[in-house]
Parts: structure tokens; sequence; C-alpha cells
């Protein structure tokens, strides 16, 4: 999960670079948002699956 999501950071952050140095920063902007999204997305499947095994630990 932590090489997934590094993976992602490293990805956005070279295309936000090389958008950025060619003059578009608007979509470097619009790339860096999207990157971020796709992490929280990846984040909140894994805490949903926290709260899943929590509940079945436990027994609610």
């Amino acid at each position: 999960m932590i090489l997934k999501i590094a993976g992602v950071g490293i990805l956005v952050s070279v295309a936000a670079q090389i958008l950025s140095k060619s003059g578009r920063d608007e979509q470097a902007t619009l790339v860096t948002v999207a990157g971020i999204v796709v992490v929280l997305i990846m984040l909140v499947e894994k805490i949903g699956d926290l709260f899943e095994l929590i509940q079945t630990v436990f027994g609610f």
C-alpha cells in the first residue's frame, strides 16, 4: 500500500513538473489534485476494510 502511494506520488510529481516547465500550470494543478483524489480513494477503501475487520474481531 505504501509503495502504491509512493508510486502515485512520484508519477504525479514528475507529470506536474513537466507540465509546469512547459508553461501549463493549470494542467499541472489538475494533475496534482487528481493524484490526491486517487490516493484518498485508496485510503478510504483500506479504512473501510479496517473497520470491517474490527467489527468481525469484536463481534459487533
